[in-house]
């Protein structure tokens, strides 16, 4: 099982409403507080407040700035980030979403990327925001982090340069870069609700999809407004992923360009008798342009031992590469009945709601044309035709 994250942005996302929510699902302050004084930062305090949204409880995280920042590039901020006592997995990921961020400021602005001022964006309580959010996910364990479409807001927000039209050009411009899914709100007022940093940490380090999971524990994160009749939270839901349909099986594959194709038959009988579900061969173009074949086989988990055996005994290759995969089979069964041409053998594909499919057995059809002197193509079509009639 994998412990994954879930962001629910009914009411769009900040970089404060996403500490508010990891706080809320459990994550303690003083450990996250801890983990941002790694940062070289000072001239701010982290808090947070239990506070009521449109009738939710929720947690609002928030950064006080003691000083009017400066502007900054994003070489100072990854500088800051740089020679903080995070972990490198941390760095790279800040470093990752501020870059992203910085992108989109140049190319709304039509700037070069390093002389993009990144303003509010660049700000101390933006670079704890994004470098909280990232320390958080890590101290709560998460592995994978999942997003819901997006709510953007509409209006007008003031800037540094003047009014800017929402969602803000720099929010709109991340959404766009991902190919992000987006909703229109609820309530129909018109503000901000997905924030530029909020876009830069999501479209940097979530996928957009609902996954099958198993949830712990649901955080609030409350946003500064609060809207009658609308709770401005955004919602965490934090668990582990769940088994899916499907059979695990394993996946073993290698390249071969030395080999008689008499023996790569012989090799694929092999591995059917020991237990493959499917084997087959593609063609491909191997090292000094010589032609060859990529041999895949699925197998049960258990037959890993038996298989590769076989593959690296029987082949010339060096090596085998192994992967789980999932495998989901529709219903099927053998039918057995007498033809007008004489006993057949077909396999019967029954999916929900819909019409049995019947597909003929290859040997058995074989034996009928011999017998009766018909093409093979023309037995195939009898023996299908009449195994449907019976299946009606």
């Amino acid at each position: 099982m994998t412990k994954v994250a879930y962001l629910d942005c009914f009411s769009g996302a900040s970089g404060d409403m996403i500490l508010g929510a990891l706080v809320d699902a459990g994550l303690p302050l003083d450990g996250l507080k801890a983990e941002l004084a790694k940062l070289p930062l000072t001239g701010y305090r982290l808090s947070a407040r239990r506070v009521r949204r449109a009738g939710l409880a929720a947690t609002q995280v928030k950064v006080t700035v003691a000083r009017r920042q400066p502007p900054r590039t994003l070489a100072d901020i990854l500088s800051i980030i740089e020679a903080s006592g995070l972990p490198s997995a941390d760095k790279e990921k800040g470093t990752a979403i501020f870059r992203r961020l910085a992108e989109a400021e140049a190319k709304v602005h039509g700037l070069p990327l390093a002389k993009a001022h990144l303003h509010e964006v660049g700000a101390v309580d933006a670079i704890v925001d994004v470098m909280g959010a990232v320390a958080g996910l890590r101290l709560l364990a998460v592995e994978e982090l999942f997003a819901s479409p997006l709510a953007l807001g509409s209006g007008r927000t003031d800037s540094v340069g003047g009014a800017l039209p929402l969602p803000a050009p720099a929010t709109l411009e991340l959404v766009a870069s991902v190919g992000a899914p987006t909703v229109s709100p609820q309530d129909g007022e018109e503000r901000e609700l997905l924030t530029p940093t909020g876009a830069a940490i999501i479209t940097t380090l979530a996928r957009f999809q609902r996954p099958a999971m198993k949830v712990d524990g649901v955080g609030y994160g409350a946003g500064s407004r609060d809207t009658a009749g609308w709770p401005n939270v955004l919602r965490l839901w934090l668990g582990t992923t769940v088994e899916e349909g499907g059979q695990l099986m394993l996946l073993a594959e290698t390249n071969i360009d030395d080999m008689s194709p008499e023996i790569l038959g012989y090799v694929q009988e092999r591995l059917f008798a020991s237990g493959a579900a499917d084997v087959w061969l593609t063609p491909a173009q191997m090292k000094k342009s010589r032609p060859g074949v990529a041999l895949s086989v699925i197998c049960p988990l258990e037959a890993e031992e038996a298989i590769v055996s076989l593959i690296l005994r029987e082949t010339s290759t060096l090596g085998v590469r192994l992967r789980e995969v999932r495998r989901r089979e529709a219903e099927r069964e053998v039918l057995e009945f007498e033809s007008s041409l004489g006993p057949a053998v077909v396999k019967v594909k029954r999916l929900p709601g819909e019409r049995p499919q019947a597909a003929p057995e290859y040997e058995v059809c074989r034996r009928l044309a011999e017998a009766s002197s018909r093409p093979l193509a023309e037995v195939y079509r009898i023996v299908q035709a009449e195994a449907q009639e019976l299946l009606r």
